[in-house]
């Protein structure tokens, strides 16, 4: 019955009017990075979206993943964007969406408050091993309750290093709402969803492979542990579905 329910509101909420963007027709408003590529957009890329229907925004959406469709919101790569912000730049979004990135919390609310999403993360060390991290359910609430961050339903080889992180809002240097008697923001050089501190901190400061100082870096604990610095992440949602009817969670 329930997933009756959900198939109900999915295809009453892809209804409708045209747009044209980027000299591509679509057949309705692009909510997400899904609607894209069911307009028949399958190359990775920039396109524009719609949050809330109206509010035009660029991001970059992964096509090749598992059937495409991917909203990306995080990457890093190589450091050469600095990720040690204050809350606003994490809640408005900053980087370059061909780069190294974070969208937007106020954007990940919108999107995660509409309907059910599902989130993948991946992670790769200086040894070129790449692991990967899936949780059927990922919902951020909006500004006056921290962004605060739920998950659940973890699958994968990375190890569930954001479970940790559920329930507890999101931190920055300037505003600290962890449950640490310090700021884990400022201590650790990121801006994460913290507890008391991190089991996963992948805003943390860009390092290169082991590191003296604990849980100091870009950190996925159960893949790498707290005294180690990855080479690239990437975090992105689609909506839920699809994912909860079985579709493969390799990359």
């Amino acid at each position: 019955m329930v997933q009756v329910v959900f198939a109900l509101l999915l295809l009453v909420s892809r209804a409708v009017a045209v747009v044209v963007q980027d000299d591509q027709k679509f057949t309705c408003i692009p909510r997400d990075c899904e609607d894209v590529r069911d307009a028949g957009n399958t190359e990775s890329g920039v396109y524009t979206i719609y949050i809330n229907r109206k509010n035009a925004v660029r991001v970059w959406c992964d096509m090749e993943t598992d059937g495409g469709g991917w909203t990306v919101f995080q990457t890093r790569v190589n450091g050469s964007t600095d990720f040690y912000r204050e809350w606003d730049d994490y809640s408005l979004g900053f980087g370059n969406l061909n780069h190294e990135f974070w969208l937007g919390n106020q954007y990940l609310r919108h999107l995660t408050s509409s309907d059910w999403y599902s989130l993948r993360i991946y992670v790769e060390d200086f040894e070129n091993e790449t692991r990967f991290a899936n949780y059927n359910v990922f919902t951020v609430a909006n500004a006056e309750d921290g962004y605060r961050l739920f998950v659940t339903g973890y699958t994968g080889d990375a190890g569930d290093a954001l479970l940790v992180g559920s329930g507890n809002r999101f931190s920055a240097k300037d505003k600290d709402l962890d449950t640490w008697a310090q700021n884990c923001a400022e201590k650790f050089h990121g801006a994460w969803w913290y507890k008391d501190c991190h089991r996963s901190n992948l805003n943390g400061k860009y390092l290169s492979g082991p590191t003296t100082t604990y849980a100091n870096g870009v950190v996925w604990y159960d893949f790498k542990g707290h005294h180690y610095s990855l080479k690239s992440s990437k975090m992105m949602i689609r909506r839920g579905w699809g994912l909860l009817q079985g579709a493969t969670v390799n990359p």
